[in-house]
């Protein structure tokens, strides 16, 4: 089981034990279980409101699955990735730290989620 730490500055780091594998607890359900206040509109992956940064904080340094097409293209919008980003990510298999928290669904390893309140 991974550990997620929740980190704000606005609000005291809470980690949380997540399901690795179970291909349906996103980063946003897990943090909505947990109570921690991560902001959201769609929850669908088209707004970008559920933006956060992530850390690996273990050796495999992999941090989720691989960002999805609808996710890619959010981040573009909102000025976290550029098309040249995302094309060395995929040659060189590098996870993005920007991603979707209503997006992304956490592998086997600890993650350190950062996210701030508007």
């Amino acid at each position: 089981m991974p550990l997620i730490t929740f980190s704000s500055p606005e609000y005291k780091d809470k980690t949380v034990y997540a399901v690795a594998g179970s291909h349906t607890e996103t980063v946003l359900k897990i943090a909505k279980t947990n109570k921690i206040p991560i902001q959201f509109d769609c929850e669908d992956g088209n707004c970008g409101s559920c933006l956060i940064k992530v850390k690996s904080v273990d050796t495999k340094g992999r941090m989720g699955y691989h960002l999805t097409d609808k996710e890619i293209e959010v981040l573009k919008q909102l000025g976290k990735l550029s098309t040249d980003d995302v094309e060395k990510m995929m040659v060189e298999d590098l996870p993005s730290e920007w991603r979707l928290a209503c997006q992304m669904i956490p592998r086997d390893e600890d993650i350190l989620v950062e996210y701030a309140i508007e």
